[in-house]
C-alpha cells in the first residue's frame, strides 16, 4: 500500500501494475520506474543471468573483395617487376590470427604454398568464434605477415601472394 501525503494509505491499483508488466513483456523492457505524486513503482524482469546475454556472433567475413593490390600506381609501369604483381590477403575482421587449427597441426599455408581461391589460409578467432579465412585468390604465398596468436585488425595484411 502507498502512503498519501495527506492521509491514510491507498490500495495499489493492480490493474495498472498488470498493464505495466504486459507493456514490459511486449516491448522486451527489463526495468521500469514509474512515479506520481503519491506512488512510486519499480518493476524488474528476469534475473541477473538473463540480463547479461552473450553478444551476437560477428558478421560473416566479406567476400574475396578483401584482397587488394599492393602497391597501387597511377600509371602502368613499362616492365612489370615481380614486386608490382604481388597481392595482399587482408584480415576480413578483428580478432586473433591462428596459422593452424590446433597447436599440434602444421600451418594451413607457409611461404611457397600454392593456394586456390577456396584454400583456407588461417583462422581468426573473435569472441570465442573461430572463422576459417579463405584465400580469395589463386597463387603462391610469398610471405606471412603476422605471427601465430597475434591480434589482427580489419584490413590488416596477413599474406603477400604472387598471383597465378
Amino acid at each position: 500500500m502507498a502512503e498519501t501525503p495527506s492521509g491514510p494509505p491507498e490500495p495499489l491499483d493492480l490493474q495498472k501494475i498488470r498493464y505495466l508488466v504486459r507493456l514490459m513483456k511486449r516491448y522486451d523492457v527489463t526495468a521500469l520506474d514509474v512515479s506520481d505524486e503519491s506512488l512510486q513503482i519499480r518493476l524488474r524482469r528476469g534475473s541477473a543471468e538473463v540480463s547479461h546475454r552473450a553478444p551476437p556472433p560477428p558478421p560473416p567475413p566479406p567476400p574475396p573483395a578483401a584482397v587488394s593490390a599492393a602497391p597501387t600506381q597511377a600509371s602502368p609501369p613499362a616492365a612489370e617487376s615481380p614486386e608490382n604483381r604481388m597481392l595482399i590477403i587482408e584480415s576480413p575482421m578483428v580478432g586473433t590470427y591462428y596459422a593452424s587449427s590446433s597447436p599440434e597441426t602444421p600451418p594451413f599455408v607457409a611461404a611457397g604454398s600454392r593456394i586456390g581461391v577456396d584454400t583456407t589460409v588461417c583462422i581468426i578467432e573473435a569472441m570465442k568464434v573461430f572463422t576459417d579465412i579463405p584465400a580469395g585468390i589463386a597463387g603462391v604465398i610469398v610471405e606471412t605477415m603476422v605471427k601465430n596468436g597475434q591480434p589482427v585488425e580489419f584490413g590488416q595484411p596477413l599474406f603477400r601472394v604472387r598471383p597465378d
